[in-house]
């Protein structure tokens, strides 16, 4: 079964990672959910489970960082505007889902960001399992934003990207965190270039990113 690739698209130029022939268009904004669901979905690369949300244990904060072979990369996550989202990332993180990954990703053209979270590194992957959108309200996607790569509306999994240039995009992608150090190793592996394998601007990192293992602490 062919799996829908998680894109974050911003113009026609720049396709969805592993679909250079699919033509591409920004996914709809979807309406905000009114409570937190984790829903069984393929695929299941590297099966943890699914989370059952707590509201109370998903209001606490935390920072998350991630240890790579480019240097550290911390952020701080917004439990308080997209509870549902940070929650998933650190039930992942705890149980080592993203440790032994790569982000896959590169965008140099149009649009600034570096994407993570697949544990194939094929831009397919993920948990088992998808949940609504959030935070979309009004969205915006500055220099050091981290937010939910998808494959349209309510369709979030493992899949995130860091921003490490201002970026337009429109608000179907959710913020859920804001990095507080590592965002000048973002820019070096900018710096170091993609090897333009999805189009012009858009492939895989010539500095590779392995994330050696992600430190979630609590504040």
């Amino acid at each position: 079964m062919l799996r829908k690739p998680y894109a974050l698209l911003a113009a026609a130029a720049l396709l969805p990672l592993g679909a250079a022939t699919q033509a591409a268009a920004a996914s709809p904004t979807a309406p905000a959910p009114t409570t937190c669901a984790y829903t069984p979905a393929v695929p299941a690369d590297n099966f943890k489970g699914i989370p059952v949300f707590d509201p109370v244990k998903a209001a606490k904060p935390y920072s998350a960082t991630l240890r790579t072979g480019q240097g550290a990369i911390t952020f701080r996550a917004l439990t308080d505007k997209a509870p549902c989202t940070t929650y998933s990332f650190k039930f992942l993180a705890q149980r080592d889902y993203f440790d032994r990954s790569h982000c896959h990703r590169l965008t140099t053209a149009r649009i600034y960001v570096l994407q993570c979270g697949d544990p194939t590194g094929t831009g397919s992957g993920g948990p088992g399992y998808s949940f609504p959108d959030e935070n979309l309200t009004g969205a915006t996607y500055p220099a050091g934003t981290v937010a939910m790569a998808n494959a349209g509306p309510n369709t979030n999994g493992s899949q995130f990207f860091f921003v490490w240039k201002d970026t337009k995009l429109s608000p179907a992608y959710t913020p859920f965190g804001k990095v507080t150090a590592g965002l000048d190793v973002l820019q070096k592996i900018a710096a170091g270039g993609e090897d333009d394998q999805n189009g012009p601007g858009d492939g895989f990192p010539t500095l590779p990113v392995n994330i050696k293992r992600v430190q979630i602490k609590n504040r």
